[in-house]
């Protein structure tokens, strides 16, 4: 017997003494990572690849682009660092590190660790909490975040364009006619 023959051997008795812990924990190390396609400027790498997914989940990709594909997170990343006072900079980590600490408490893995159902489910899950919760003068992060996510989405091109009623023109231009005609009988504001 050759030494690639004994390897060989060797691999194969191995691998049925291999218990199914260590064969689940080997598959969940090699799954991918989401990943992100911007660099974020206020958020770490971490913290912009949650508020990806949590975007995503929000607005998902239909038969129309999602909050992903429009650029949504680096949007939410750019508001956060050049609109929000230092204090809501601050309140913006805090609830993001508080909403990935409440994963790990329910699923026992961090917000990207989960797989896509459990996911959305926990975007919902706190998302219906934090929507009949009494308002006691702080926003929740959620629906912070979820503000953010339909502004960024709804102000871009596929989402003013593609989803909304746009009008490039508001009206075509009828030079002589009777203004019980023009704007459906009603008169101009201006």
């Amino acid at each position: 017997m050759d030494r690639r023959e004994a390897l060989k051997r060797t691999a194969w008795l191995m691998g049925g003494a291999v218990s199914a812990p260590a064969i689940l924990g080997i598959l969940k190390g090699c799954t991918a990572k989401p990943t992100i396609d911007w660099k974020p400027v206020f958020l770490s790498p971490e913290q912009g690849s949650l508020i990806t997914q949590v975007s995503e989940i929000i607005i998902p990709k239909t038969d129309t682009p999602g909050a992903k594909d429009v650029g949504v997170p680096g949007f939410i990343d750019q508001i956060v660092n050049e609109c929000f006072t230092k204090e809501d900079q601050e309140s913006f980590k805090k609830g993001l590190q508080e909403f990935d600490d409440a994963a790990k408490k329910e699923h026992g893995d961090s917000f990207i660790e989960l797989d896509a159902e459990e996911q959305t489910a926990f975007v919902k899950k706190i998302h219906d909490a934090a929507v009949n919760a009494e308002d006691n003068g702080k926003r929740p992060f959620i629906l912070t975040l979820k503000e953010l996510t339909m502004l960024g989405f709804f102000t871009s091109e596929p989402g003013a364009t593609q989803v909304l009623q746009y009008s490039p023109v508001p009206g075509a231009y009828k030079g002589c006619i009777p203004l019980s005609e023009a704007g459906n009988g009603k008169s101009w504001a201006t």
